[in-house]
């Protein structure tokens, strides 16, 4: 009896060392999974540290070229606040003398005019005058002298007139903003930096003339930062001429005289009246959809190295929305031209 228990007891435990066999290779089944697991683990960890590691070297690179950036910025304002002073300092000094000058032209074309009559009066009395006196008007050409020195004067005074408004609107592009806002003239101010930018809209050997189409409407003086706006319009309005010259690629100067480039600007009160509104439309190069969405970015830019720094339509969004609550945007076709919308509240 007890060796039939011994048996069955025997057979148990065969049992359960098979099943506790089994078990372990099962365990170590699991085991070399876990440890391959882990291996796996341990390198996508490894794999992830040192990508967190570059992405942060990157980043530090990238956060020491943007302060670098922020510096030059800020020296770059410095020397543009400074310009703009001595620009305004200077424009104030060309005044007087032009002023003296333009002050003095009008009696001494009065003193030509009164000495030419007085010669008339001298050869009426004296027809016959001596050797001496004909030999002189021969060599002086009166005759001439006469025609050409009332025009001479009146070219000086265009001139002193045109170095006038030329200082006129240096001072007031240049002119430093106080805290507060002040009325300004808005179409004035476009005049302005239109006649700062004289020289890039005449025409040359390349093309003729921009045309500079100006469809002004009543705008009353708007409380703003009126340097900041001239700055916006000259940011603008060079973008046009750079978009306008890039069109002429190719074309002969014939070319462009009939199909001419135009600058069209355009001031109005909205519909509800309390916003100013200014269009300046081109008909130049255009830009895709994909360009329109970016235009306003930090510096974007479609211009080639060295052309462009990406800042001009960037700082001219932040002086209209955040100055000045307004709004910016572009309407552009691709091959057609561009138009920069400007909304300022009134009030």
């Amino acid at each position: 009896m007890e060796f039939v228990d011994y048996q069955q007891e025997n057979k148990e435990l065969k049992k359960a060392n098979r099943i506790l066999q089994k078990q372990l290779e099962r365990s170590e089944v699991n085991r070399v999974k876990l440890e391959e697991t882990n291996e796996k683990k341990e390198y996508l960890l490894r794999k992830v540290i040192a990508e967190l590691k570059e992405y942060q070297n990157n980043l530090e690179e990238r956060t020491h070229e943007l302060e670098m950036m922020l510096l030059n910025l800020q020296i770059m304002q410095n020397k543009m606040s400074s310009l703009g002073s001595l620009v305004a300092d200077v424009a104030h000094e060309i005044n007087n003398p032009v002023g003296f000058i333009e002050g003095n032209l009008a009696p001494a074309q009065e003193y030509i005019q009164n000495l030419l009559h007085l010669i008339d009066l001298y050869q009426k009395t004296y027809p016959q005058a001596s050797q001496e006196i004909q030999e002189i008007i021969q060599v002086m050409d009166i005759e001439y002298v006469r025609e050409d020195l009332p025009k001479l004067v009146s070219s000086m005074k265009e001139g002193t007139n045109r170095i006038s408004s030329i200082s006129n609107s240096l001072r007031s592009f240049s002119r430093a903003d106080t805290e507060q806002k002040v009325l300004f003239n808005l179409n004035k101010g476009i005049d302005n930096t239109l006649f700062i930018l004289k020289h890039r809209l005449k025409d040359n050997k390349i093309r003729p003339a921009i045309q500079v189409i100006k469809n002004y409407g009543e705008l009353p003086p708007l409380p703003c930062f009126p340097g900041q706006l001239s700055q916006v319009f000259m940011n603008l309005l060079a973008n046009a001429i750079d978009a306008l010259d890039e069109s002429n690629s190719g074309l002969s100067f014939d070319e462009i005289n009939k199909s001419p480039n135009q600058i069209i600007i355009h001031t109005a009160r909205n519909k509800d009246e309390n916003h100013a509104l200014i269009r300046i439309q081109d008909n130049g190069v255009g830009m895709s959809s994909d360009v329109q969405q970016k235009i306003f970015g930090h510096l974007f830019t479609t211009k080639p190295v060295g052309k462009g720094t990406g800042l001009g339509l960037s700082i001219a969004y932040q002086i209209i929305v955040q100055k000045h609550r307004g709004i910016l945007e572009v309407k552009s076709i691709l091959g057609k031209g561009s138009e920069f919308i400007i909304s300022i509240p009134i009030s």
